[in-house]
């Protein structure tokens, strides 16, 4: 009888869980109808979608566990609002606790994807630095923005020397603004950590690489996209979004990414086929 009853309670919990997932899953999207608007016109949404490139996870705490709700809500239409969990597949790496020290420049690094910490200036902006992407549709080569934005650009070199990119994702791919976005499995990885903005009033063209946050200002972390066109212009009137380099080389090749848009939806599209970053590395001279 006293494992019954046990078992009993067991099911109850899980029951109360799920139904606590549930309503803070529905109060997330009536707290963003409300504050955004249901059959608000499409070319608006667009643009609102644009400037929610990832929203952090929600969790929960219970006595018994701990409940992750990661909770992606995007306008799919004039009037219907889409939400999923997503489950991070990528393999995680290690994880630095306290101050974040410089990487070795040698890619003798340990492959790192969560820190308490943003990384101290670790670069020298005196010098130029390019980026090579391998992915599995090409190499994507990058001349970054040392001269502009030397803060950001000491970020993004100092994720890819700890192999933060490794084994991540093109995972969005949106032609009515001419971008492909990765930095993760999805629009809510982040490695840890927030930087501040670097200038605004961004003007987005062709070929340049940019970081992706939310709405808030100072909250990229490691996300980024990756112009393909002239539909990004439609972003020029927030220009918050930090440009920090230029595409040299391989500009075909996010050409043939976005080509894979596989319709409509979610931020905007994904890509019909799963498109892996292998490596990014950090050459400089």
């Amino acid at each position: 009888m006293g494992t019954d009853k046990r078992e009993r309670k067991k099911a109850n919990r899980n029951i109360a869980r799920e139904g606590r997932q549930k309503a803070q899953r529905n109060a997330v999207i009536k707290q963003r109808a409300i504050r955004y608007g249901i059959g608000i016109p499409v070319a608006i949404l667009a643009l609102w979608a644009v400037s929610k490139y990832f929203i952090t996870t929600d969790s929960t705490s219970t006595t018994d566990t701990t409940v992750a709700t990661s909770d992606t809500t995007v306008a799919t239409s004039d009037t219907t609002v889409a939400t999923s969990d997503t489950t991070l597949s990528t393999t995680p790496g290690a994880q630095i606790e306290g101050d974040t020290k410089c990487p070795p420049t040698d890619g003798t690094a340990v492959r790192t994807t969560n820190f308490t910490k943003a990384p101290p200036m670790c670069i020298d902006a005196k010098k130029s630095y390019t980026a090579t992407f391998d992915t599995s549709e090409g190499a994507i080569e990058i001349a970054l923005d040392t001269t502009k934005t030397p803060k950001t650009v000491n970020n993004f070199v100092t994720l890819s020397r700890y192999k933060y990119y490794n084994g991540s994702f093109i995972f969005r791919t949106d032609p009515s603004i001419d971008i492909i976005q990765g930095g993760g499995e999805s629009n809510t990885d982040d490695p840890g950590y927030t930087i501040e903005d670097e200038g605004s009033g961004y003007k987005y063209s062709e070929g340049d690489i940019v970081m992706a946050r939310t709405d808030e200002p100072n909250s990229a972390g490691g996300q980024f996209f990756i112009v393909t066109g002239p539909n990004a212009s439609a972003l020029d009137g927030q220009g918050t979004y930090v440009v920090f380099g230029k595409v040299t080389k391989g500009l075909d090749v996010a050409k043939t990414i976005i080509g894979l848009n596989a319709g409509s939806g979610q931020l905007g599209g994904a890509p019909s086929r799963e498109v892996k970053i292998a490596s990014v590395v950090i050459t400089e001279k």
